[in-house]
């Protein structure tokens, strides 16, 4: 009790006084910031920019939507699938939705059994991970095929407004090209975490020092954005 009181008061008289002292207490955070790693601080920078990239293309398709003289294709027809002698609109997309979103969880176990420095478990669920991304790739790479037979191109389609293949393959694409760097990246740091690279500090890219499984954590940052962007597509460009 007598310590706590101590660094209390220690507190206290660090603090400033006034209008200081109100700007110290909004700005406390920092001391969240002053220990990360170069390589964390710099994903959530990379991060950020693409942030903005990915807010501008949207942003982008909203404007030629709401602005075009042209009806603008029914995403629940254009995206439906024949199963069974029967359209079902969006199933394609659904189950896309679905593994993406399953392979948040897994990759947030195995920053989880990385930082247990649980090589078996941590590689395994990073594969699982690699696997659910290339899985969405393959059928993204399906329904871009099924598109572009039905006539789609970026500059018209049967459907209605001519922008909207051109919005189409440059949102899809250039996030289907983010889970693709993803899952070569969550393959080539699981290979080094099963035959143990951060164990003995064996040197090569993307190994950090001894013991320390934090480029993981920052492969996880990266496949929880790519994820996160896609819900947003999902809501703006198959659901409105």
């Amino acid at each position: 009790m007598a310590e706590t009181a101590l660094t209390n008061n220690i507190e206290a008289a660090a603090r400033p006084a006034g209008w200081r002292g109100i700007a110290a207490d909004w700005s406390s955070d920092q001391r969240a910031f002053k220990n990360v790693s170069w390589g964390k601080a710099m994903m959530w920078i990379f991060l950020l920019s693409d942030t903005f990239i990915f807010s501008c293309f949207l942003l982008s398709y909203m404007t030629a939507r709401m602005s075009t003289t042209v009806p603008w294709p029914n995403p629940s027809e254009v995206f439906a699938l024949n199963i069974g002698g029967k359209q079902i609109p969006l199933i394609l997309i659904a189950i896309m939705t679905f593994i993406l979103i399953s392979s948040s969880g897994t990759m947030a176990m195995a920053v989880n059994f990385g930082y247990r420095r649980d090589r078996a478990k941590t590689a395994a669920l990073m594969l699982a991970t690699a696997a659910f991304g290339a899985t969405f790739v393959g059928m993204q790479a399906f329904e871009w095929t099924k598109l572009i037979m039905e006539g789609v191109r970026p500059w018209g389609n049967p459907w209605g407004a001519a922008q909207f293949g051109s919005c189409f393959f440059m949102i899809t694409g250039f996030h289907g090209t983010h889970v693709t760097i993803g899952v070569i990246f969550l393959i080539a740091i699981a290979r080094k975490v099963l035959r143990g690279d951060f164990d003995v500090e064996r040197p090569g890219f993307f190994t950090s020092r001894k013991g320390y499984y934090e480029i993981v954590e920052i492969t996880g940052l990266y496949w929880h954005f790519v994820d996160l962007v896609w819900v947003f597509i999902f809501a703006f460009f198959y659901l409105w």
